[in-house]
């Protein structure tokens, strides 16, 4: 079975080569680059699964790096960013980033996280399913179609992008029509983890959500906010 390929993209070469070592121990393939300007050349020479990517660099900087990923591909970023504030978390999930740690941080911890964001990635990737009949698995919520087969996401006929985080939060919530979950459960689903300081992350995800299916995410026809409570679909 290939390695999946795992790009660090970060600029103090002693975290990128001790991120590196438990990459290694954990089965993957590693590449680093030191510069946005160089991850993202390795991006187009390769086939990366997952990107681990630090906010602050020289030159292009991590945000502007993950909003350039984001035009074309839809693999999981993990932001690393030396702040805490929840501001610099929620603007690093707003470019498009599927998780977030803050330096410094346990390596088996981001471990764990590289391997929910690949598991997730790579089974919902339909290159990598098995005897599964298309038009299986296809949910229709007025004019908003995903497709669990395909991954795939129709409004109005019109395809939308999602990240596979943001396609996992949709496809839980229209799978369970009209139930309401709240942020720590939406965490717990998700990101398979004990919902600590989740409000903020599944906020940010449901808001770009809303930016890509709604016609005006402030009044929102799909996911629907119950106040105190959580979210749903209809």
């Amino acid at each position: 079975m290939p390695q999946e390929k795992i790009l660090i993209v970060e600029d103090e070469k002693e975290i990128a080569d001790l991120i590196e070592i438990y990459l290694i121990n954990g089965g993957y393939e590693v590449y680093k680059a030191y510069s946005g300007e160089e991850g993202l050349r390795v991006l187009d020479e390769q086939l990366i699964q997952l990107v681990i990517l630090d906010i602050m660099m020289p030159g292009i900087d991590g945000l502007e790096v993950c909003r350039i990923i984001r035009k074309d591909k839809n693999i999981p970023i993990l932001m690393l960013s030396a702040k805490s504030e929840d501001m610099d978390k929620i603007l690093g999930l707003s470019t498009g980033a599927d998780d977030y740690l803050t330096k410094p941080f346990n390596p088996l911890e981001l471990l764990a996280r590289v391997k929910s964001q690949l598991r997730r990635y790579l089974y919902l990737n339909p290159q990598n399913k098995q005897n599964t009949t298309k038009g299986e698995d296809i949910i229709a919520v007025n004019g908003l179609i995903i497709n669990e087969t395909e991954h795939t996401v129709t409004v109005y006929d019109r395809e939308v992008i999602l990240t596979p985080t943001e396609f996992q939060i949709l496809l839980l919530l229209a799978s369970h029509r009209s139930r309401v979950f709240s942020t720590d459960e939406i965490f717990e689903r998700i990101w398979d983890e004990p919902p600590f300081e989740s409000k903020n992350t599944v906020m940010v995800h449901i808001r770009n959500i809303r930016e890509k299916i709604e016609d005006n995410p402030r009044k929102p026809c799909f996911i629907k906010t119950v106040w105190g409570v959580g979210y749903k679909i209809e």
